[in-house]
């Protein structure tokens, strides 16, 4: 009589586990420790380019006010979309992502994690920013400084879960940063930063309208010019979140068991 040999091999969970997306967290923020270079983007590069910005309009304080709040949430994102999106191809490409998939760790605790440790350092890198901006770079806003933290953290979760989603289409670090041209540059020339979006073509203002970033710029400067919440600030905020658990979701779904 022959045996059969039955597999035992636990099967994923489909339910998010706090205790597995904690674990995957503490995971990527003890590997990104371990990173000087990347934490050094994160968390300066931001900071350094608020302050060439000032200085580069040292003569008119009024266009640093204009546009500082707007870039604000637009650095936060690019830094965090260009870290998330080559850190996750680095554990596609070594075989890491692939290793833990096959343990009992759902595609949605991997997922989370990696947001709650992003998200971390979002939060940090935001505050550096925000607060470098305002008090010491002389930002002058005419709504909280808190609400443009809110907004900052918001825009940095944004290009995290860009990053964490595009990953999924990228062979190599070199293709991850080539998404940035097609993710991220169509969203800066259009997220009216450079000209009011009513003033755009229709067409590429109807495309604008469905681009996260524009939003991100519209929620600052309402905290620009406005002392109290408004609708539109609310309504760019709630945008701007559903954007990224939405992308979140995308990536999810884009996760798969074989890295080649």
């Amino acid at each position: 009589m022959t045996s059969t040999t039955i597999s035992t091999a636990p099967a994923p969970t489909r339910v998010l586990n706090a205790a597995r997306t904690t674990a995957t967290a503490a995971r990527v923020l003890r590997q990104l420790r371990h990173d000087p270079r990347t934490i050094a983007l994160l968390l300066l590069v931001p900071c350094l380019m608020l302050v060439l910005l000032r200085y580069v309009f040292d003569g008119s304080p009024r266009t640093f006010d204009n546009i500082g709040a707007s870039l604000l949430g637009i650095f936060p994102l690019i830094t965090m979309f260009l870290v998330t999106s080559i850190a996750t191809l680095r554990e596609r490409t070594s075989g890491t992502l692939e290793r833990l998939l096959a343990l009992p760790l759902g595609k949605a605790d991997l997922i989370a994690g990696y947001a709650l440790a992003f998200g971390a350092l979002a939060i940090v890198q935001s505050a550096l920013a925000t607060g470098l901006a305002v008090w010491l770079l002389g930002l002058d806003v005419t709504g909280s400084p808190w609400l443009l933290l809110l907004v900052a953290l918001l825009d940095a979760l944004l290009g995290t879960a860009l990053g964490l989603f595009v990953s999924a289409f990228a062979a190599s670090e070199f293709q991850a940063v080539q998404f940035m041209p097609a993710v991220i540059f169509p969203q800066l020339l259009l997220c009216g930063l450079f000209t009011p979006r009513d003033a755009m073509h229709p067409a590429l203002e109807a495309i604008s309208d469905v681009l996260p970033m524009s939003y991100a710029v519209d929620g600052m400067n309402e905290i620009l010019r406005h002392t109290d919440l408004t609708a539109a600030f609310v309504r760019d905020v709630l945008v701007v979140a559903g954007s990224a658990l939405l992308v979140l979701a995308l990536g999810a779904a884009t996760l798969r068991r074989r890295t080649r």
